[in-house]
This record gives C-alpha cells, structure tokens and sequence, in this order.
C-alpha cells in the first residue's frame, strides 16, 4: 500500500458509501486521504430528498420512507441508531400508516429533514473530500494504482477504490476493470437482481389542504400505485408557513412495465390513477417524477457477504446493499464490512 496516507476513493454518496467513509475517517483518521464522488448533484442516493423548486422548505422523500428497527439490529447496530437520535436526525413514527404490518419489537423512525439527512450527517462526520456530478467511466491500473476516469474532467490516481452503486453499474464499468475481475465473480455479480418503480413527490403552496385520516397509506387493489405518504405528515414537521408534499410509490409491475418510456407519459399515468384514489387532491404547484431502474434488492450477491474484494492489490471493494438487503442496515451492515475490510488491510 501507498506511503504514510493513503488515497482512497469511494463512489457513490449514498447510505453505503457515505457511512463507510464515516467509520474509515474514525478508525484511519490521516493515515487515509478520503474522497467520494457521486454521479447526482447532492448526497443521498435512494436515500433521496427533493426540494420544491419554489419553496426549499417544502421538500419530499422520494426513496425510503422510514427506518424500520427490529430487535436484532437495535442491539446490533445500537451506535448508529443512537447517535441518529441523539443529534435529532431520526426520531420514532409517531402517526398512522395504513396497511402496514409490524412485526413484535420492532419500530419505525422518521427524519424530520428528510431522509437524506442521515448520509449529509455521516459525511459531514467523516472528513472526506465530496464531489457531486462526478460519473466515473472507467477504471485502469497504473503503475500500481487506480486510474479512475469519469465523464468530464481529467483522470485521477488512487490507492485503493471502493464501489457502491448498484451491482450492473459496476459490471458497466470500462477499462482494466472489466478483465481484472475473475469469471466466477461476474456470474455471481450479473445474478444481482433489481426492482424498478416510480416515484412522484407533489409540492403544494401553503395553506393548501390534503384531507386524509393517515400519514401514510399502502394501496393493495390499484395497479399502478402501491404507497401514498403526505411527506411532511409522516415525518411530524407540519407548518402553516410551507405547503404540504405529498409523495406517490408505483408498484414494482408497474416500474417494470413502464421503465423505458419518457418520464412526463409515465407521470400522467400515474397522476390519473391517483386522482381516482384521492379525487379531492388540491392541484400541486410542481411535481418532480424520479425513475428509481435499481429500486430494491430482490436478489442479493450469493451468501450477502457485505462487500466482495474485486482485486487484491491495488485493493478494489465493492459492497452495498447488492451485497446484503435493501434497508438502513443492510447498508450498515456493507459499510461496517468494506470499513473493516479496509482497516484490516492499512
């Protein structure tokens, strides 16, 4: 490994990626130089919240919606959840969700600023450099380091990168990469599976009403639309001075059946169906459609290690949810694996 500090690349700014950098600028401190690129323009990942473009106040969870915690992973992942709590990034769901089963012990949590607020904390905590709008394209070996290239802007040399964006992103990946990663590998790799669904997030100005009994509520006899939450309802922040948000979750069948058309034919579709299960809805002031193509993970990485080692030396990890289940602690749980990982290795 490189000199006294190492250089280290992390992409992705998601849970994953965002936590690992978190618990590597705990443990390595100096001796790493930490930077993550992620290919959006802010942190999140499908931990993502979205603004209205008139009112920054009014904004919309357009991924995941809460943290469920259960028994196992309270005890297990206790420091996170209890610095998320304590810093008033999480607290407990305290309003109805229609259609949801709990299962005994387990709760759920909200974030008050939305859920992208628990990645802005873990990287704002974790001394890396961040750059947004930075896709990397390709990956080559150089003289015994990383040559990482991206879209715009001039390569960049590391000594150990980690990946974390979706499993096919990785398999996307151009240059030494491709055959530096052994066969049986990929086959494991190219099983990872997917699913695909719309996302709808509704700004609204204030003083406008959405009369409903619940915060937020499953929808099981509707084709197309599988969640509705009144965002700023479910996440207790109601205020008279910013409108309320309202956000729309398709079915899987329906993402499926729909991935590949324009965004605006999708969004009226969806917009159709919802009038017929809300028809009192007032009219929005802007709506922001979001294609998640890697929603959840319905087949995970054989055996869900966490993370895999892609190649040896230069080290080169890759871990996420693909890696383990889609939840705030399959992700944990893949940062604290590439982190120990990493800490073993330095």
């Amino acid at each position: 490994m490189a000199g006294s500090s190492s250089r280290v690349l992390i992409v992705g700014a998601g849970l994953s990626g965002s936590l690992c950098a978190y618990l590597l600028g705990q443990r390595l401190g100096t001796r790493v130089q930490l930077t993550v690129w992620d290919k959006s323009k802010g942190a999140g990942g499908r931990m993502a919240t979205s603004r209205s473009p008139y009112e920054p106040k009014c904004t919309v969870d357009l991924g995941a919606q809460y943290i469920t915690v259960t028994p196992y992973y309270a005890e297990k992942h206790k420091t996170f959840y209890n610095e998320l709590t304590a810093q008033g990034i999480c607290q407990p769901l305290s309003t109805t969700v229609d259609g949801m089963a709990m299962k005994d012990g387990s709760y759920n949590l909200v974030t008050p600023n939305g859920v992208s607020s628990i990645v802005k904390h873990f990287l704002s905590q974790s001394g890396a450099e961040i750059f947004y709008e930075r896709h990397v394209t390709h990956i080559n070996l150089r003289d015994g380091r990383w040559e990482v290239c991206r879209k715009s802007g001039s390569p960049e040399s590391f000594d150990v990168v980690i990946l974390t964006m979706p499993v096919p992103q990785i398999l996307q990946l151009q240059g030494d990469v491709q055959t530096l990663i052994r066969e049986d590998k990929r086959q494991q790799l190219k099983s990872v599976r997917y699913s695909s669904r719309y996302a709808l997030g509704l700004f609204y100005e204030a003083g406008a009403q959405i009369h409903v009994p619940w915060a937020a509520k499953y929808i099981t006899d509707n084709p197309c639309i599988r969640f509705i939450s009144v965002d700023n309802k479910k996440r207790n922040v109601e205020s008279p001075e910013v409108g309320p948000s309202l956000v729309v979750h398709t079915s899987v069948p329906f993402g499926i059946e729909h991935l590949e058309e324009e965004k605006e034919s999708v969004q009226s579709l969806i917009m159709a169906q919802l009038k017929a299960i809300l028809p009192d809805l007032p009219q929005p002031k802007s709506i922001k459609c979001q294609k998640w193509r890697y929603s959840q993970v319905t087949e995970a990485f054989p055996d869900c290690p966490g993370q895999i080692t892609l190649h040896d030396e230069p080290l080169l990890l890759c871990g996420g949810d693909g890696f383990t289940h889609s939840n705030f602690d399959g992700c944990t749980h893949s940062a604290v694996q590439m982190a120990e990982t990493l800490v073993t290795r330095l």
